[in-house]
C-alpha cells in the first residue's frame, strides 16, 4: 500500500521546543532536551511516555481486572507492575528454556486464570516446543500451576517459537506456533503443530467442532495450518473474527483472518525469498491456499496487535495498530470495509526500539511494550486540544 508523500513543520512545536515533520507517511521530531516532546501524527497529536524501565527484552503486556499490570520477559521472568512500580518476579513458573527466540512468551487472562505460553525444554540441549500452562495468581505467587498444552513434536531449535494467546468469544483460546524454522515442509502436514494456530479448551483439550477432529493422522487441536511464525493475533473488536500476523523470510510478512481448516500457504507460496535471495516454493499463489489480507516487503518484523477501540484517539477509532522489531516503530493501518486504505509509521525518532506489543488499557489509551535490554513501557497520551477562543 503506498503511502501518501507528505512534508510539512509545524511551526506550533517550537512553543514546546519540538520541530516536527512527517515525510512519506512516517513522523520524525527533533526534540530540544528537556522538552515535552509531543508528536503530531497523520490524525493526532499524542505524546509517548516512559512509564515503566529496565525491564528484560520483556515480551506480553497485559491488564488485570484490578488496573495492575502483568508482563513477561523473554528470559523467563513475569512480573506485575504496582502503583507505578515494577515487582521481583513471580514465583511458581515451570521450568523455561531460554536462549534465542526463546523463553517466556504471551500471557492471557481469562476468569481466575492466568495463562502463559513459553519455550518448554525436555532435557535434551537446545530440544524444545512451545508449550501453554495456566494459574493462579496469589500475592506475587502463581499457584496450581499446570501445563495444558504442548507443541508436538519438540525439536532442537532456538527459533520461530510463536507464540500468541487469544481468547475467542466462545471461550476457545487460540495458541499461535510457529514451525522452528528448518523443518518448514511441516507446516503442512497435520501429524504436527508446526506452523499451526491450534484452539483448545481452557483446560487444554481440543474442542469437538475443531475442522481436523475426525480427520485420521491430524492432531485434533489444529486449526489452520502453512503459517511461518506467527507473533500478532487479536480479535476484532466488533466481529469477534480472530485476526494474525505473521513474519515473512525477507520480505512477505502477512496479516491473515485465520478460518477453520484453511491452508495459509507456508512454504509453498510466499510474497519473500530466501535470506540472502532465492525463490522458496512455488510462487505467491496456488490453487487451495489462502491469500493474505494484507502483507509487506520489505519485512517490518511484525510482533504483537491490537484495533483500538477507545475514544481517547477518536481519529483512529477501528484502526489497527502493529509493532514493528526492524524499524522500531508503531504502524497503524486505516481500515474502511474490511480493506487497508491507509498505512502510518510512527515513532521512530521518539521511541527508536523494537516494538513487541501494543495493547488497549482500561483507560482507552495505547501501551507499548519495547523488546531491549532496558525494555520499557510507553503510553500513549492523547495532547489536548486548545479551543480556537482560549
Amino acid at each position: 500500500m503506498p503511502l501518501n508523500s507528505q512534508f510539512r513543520l509545524t511551526a506550533a512545536g517550537f512553543s514546546k521546543g519540538i520541530l516536527r515533520a512527517v515525510t512519506w507517511g512516517v513522523v520524525w521530531s527533533v526534540c530540544v532536551p528537556g522538552s515535552v516532546q509531543a508528536v503530531t501524527t497523520e490524525q493526532a497529536e499524542v505524546e509517548p511516555e516512559t512509564i515503566i524501565q529496565g525491564l528484560d527484552h520483556p515480551w506480553s503486556l497485559k491488564f488485570l481486572p484490578d488496573g495492575r499490570m502483568l508482563v513477561t520477559e523473554r528470559s523467563g521472568s513475569m512480573r506485575l507492575v504496582e502503583d507505578g512500580k515494577l515487582s521481583e518476579p513471580l514465583s511458581g513458573l515451570p521450568e523455561i528454556w531460554v536462549g534465542g527466540q526463546g523463553g517466556l512468551m504471551d500471557v492471557a487472562i481469562q476468569d481466575d486464570w492466568i495463562y502463559f505460553s513459553y519455550a518448554e525444554p525436555n532435557g535434551v540441549p537446545f530440544m524444545n516446543s512451545t508449550a501453554v500452562a495456566r494459574g493462579r495468581l496469589k500475592g506475587h505467587s502463581l499457584m496450581d500451576v499446570e501445563v495444558i498444552f504442548r507443541q508436538k513434536p519438540k525439536y532442537l531449535s532456538r527459533a520461530h517459537f510463536g507464540s500468541r494467546l487469544v481468547f475467542a468469544k466462545d471461550g476457545t483460546l487460540f495458541v499461535t506456533l510457529g514451525e522452528r524454522f528448518r523443518p518448514r515442509e511441516d507446516a503442512q502436514t497435520l501429524d504436527n503443530h508446526l506452523g499451526k494456530i491450534v484452539r483448545i479448551l481452557p483446560n487444554g483439550k481440543a474442542p469437538a467442532d475443531n475442522p481436523f477432529v475426525k480427520t485420521e493422522n491430524a492432531l485434533p487441536e489444529i486449526w489452520s495450518y502453512g503459517h511461518r511464525n506467527v507473533q500478532g493475533a487479536t480479535l476484532h473488536p466488533q466481529t469477534g473474527v480472530l485476526w494474525t500476523h505473521e513474519h515473512g523470510p525477507q520480505g512477505g510478512d502477512e496479516i491473515n483472518l485465520p478460518q477453520a481448516g484453511k491452508n495459509y500457504g507456508w512454504p509453498v507460496i510466499t510474497y519473500g525469498e530466501n535470506y540472502g535471495g532465492g525463490k522458496i516454493g512455488e510462487g505467491t499463489e496456488k490453487a487451495g491456499m489462502e491469500q493474505p489480507f494484507y502483507y509487506w516487503v520489505p519485512s517490518i518484523a511484525p510482533s504483537g496487535m491490537t484495533f483500538y477501540s477507545g475514544d481517547a484517539y477518536p481519529q483512529w477509532k477501528g484502526d489497527l495498530f502493529v509493532g514493528s522489531l526492524k524499524f522500531q516503530q508503531l504502524v497503524r493501518l486505516e481500515l474502511k470495509q474490511d480493506k487497508v486504505v491507509g498505512e502510518e509509521r510512527m515513532f521512530k525518532k521518539e521511541i527508536g526500539e523494537r516494538v513487541r506489543d501494543v495493547v488497549q488499557g482500561p483507560d482507552q489509551l495505547l501501551y507499548l511494550l519495547t523488546d531491549e535490554d532496558n525494555g520499557k513501557i510507553y503510553r500513549i497520551n492523547p495532547v489536548p486540544q486548545n479551543s480556537e477562543n482560549e
